[in-house]
């Protein structure tokens, strides 16, 4: 599957590029949060010794503060450095964090070769798996299992990289021609498929894998699991319905098909007709994305990213900083460092 190019990996390609120009990289992970926190665990940034940043732990301002004390002290992180931010509310007013947010992050040279492994499972089509020890620094890259997600288990981090998400789309219609690039910044695997090679032929976007497939036939090649969004949009019922046919039968976390309540209504009725259960039909989600009041095509697909992320954080739980902050951390000042 071709990748993307989404932040994780963006933040991976820039600090690969940086080092390989000479520069001295630093990266910073989200290993934990607790509260309304700005990024979630396994958001990464990288900075360079100019000071300048890609990707985001925070809105701004945490990666100012990490910026200010690595040209302050940069020796003083040489494997690794648990920071912790937000720990009281005079602080997160000062980094304008969210009301109640910690963050605990993960400050570490970067390191090339590590770079390098976890670029190459990416870039092979599989997740990658990050196992940080924090007690020493130290790291192993594997592949991920399917479904994996990164959390911080007591001194042990697990990072997760790469397209933990699919999309199928359903026709290389006008909406998923705006779909599929906000699809692709929030870290799907967006797959194009339309027997109709006309439409495939003027596809814009690069990162998306396209095919001139039924859809039916892909689903039943490449099934869905609990990690795949399947969203028709063809406008051609023959492509739609046999393809919503099979994704409802499937593990799929969302399944949606453009159209009124009257179309939908109607196509429901058709899929009942292959002995689709109540339950089956019931997954269907039609109009498909958030009401928003949406007519034109990048309103839609606005209004289907959007419903898409709802959906993913529905259930996800996060476990309390303080939980899992060492002994030694101070809960005053962002300045208390944990190294290794």
């Amino acid at each position: 599957m071709n990748q993307l190019v989404a932040p994780d990996l963006t933040v991976l390609r820039t600090a690969q590029a940086w080092l390989a120009a000479g520069d001295a990289v630093w990266l910073a992970t989200v290993i934990d949060t607790y509260g309304s926190a700005p990024r979630p665990v396994g958001a990464m940034a990288a900075v360079n010794q100019r000071g300048e940043v890609v990707g985001s732990v925070s809105g701004g301002c945490i990666e100012d503060d990490i910026t200010d004390w690595l040209r302050r002290d940069a020796l003083a992180c040489k494997l690794g450095t648990t920071l912790v931010y937000g720990v009281n509310a005079d602080e997160r007013a000062r980094l304008r964090l969210p009301c109640n947010g910690h963050l605990m992050l993960w400050l570490e040279p970067a390191d090339a070769m590590q770079l390098a492994q976890l670029l190459g499972h990416i870039d092979a089509g599989h997740c990658a798996r990050r196992t940080l020890q924090l007690t020493d620094g130290t790291a192993v890259v594997s592949a991920a299992d399917p479904g994996e997600r990164c959390r911080l288990i007591g001194q042990t981090f697990v990072q997760v990289l790469g397209p933990t998400h699919r999309l199928v789309l359903i026709g290389a219609s006008d909406v998923s021609r705006y779909l599929a690039p906000m699809a692709l910044g929030l870290g799907f695997a967006v797959q194009v498929v339309d027997p109709r090679t006309e439409y495939l032929s003027t596809w814009p976007h690069a990162g998306c894998e396209l095919l001139a497939d039924m859809p039916d036939d892909l689903l039943l090649r490449e099934p869905a699991d609990v990690n795949t969004a399947v969203v028709a949009l063809s406008h051609d019922p023959k492509l739609d319905d046999l393809a919503l046919m099979e994704a409802l039968q499937q593990p799929a976390f969302y399944v949606g098909a453009m159209g009124s309540p009257r179309t939908t209504q109607a196509r429901k009725a058709r899929l009942a007709q292959f002995d689709l259960d109540a339950d089956a039909l019931a997954r269907l989600r039609g109009p498909v994305g958030l009401d928003i009041g949406a007519r034109t095509p990048p309103e839609i697909a606005i209004s289907v990213a959007a419903d898409l992320v709802r959906v993913m954080r529905q259930g996800e739980s996060r476990s309390p900083v303080a939980a899992s902050l060492p002994s030694r951390l101070s809960s005053s000042t962002s300045s208390q460092l944990v190294t290794p």
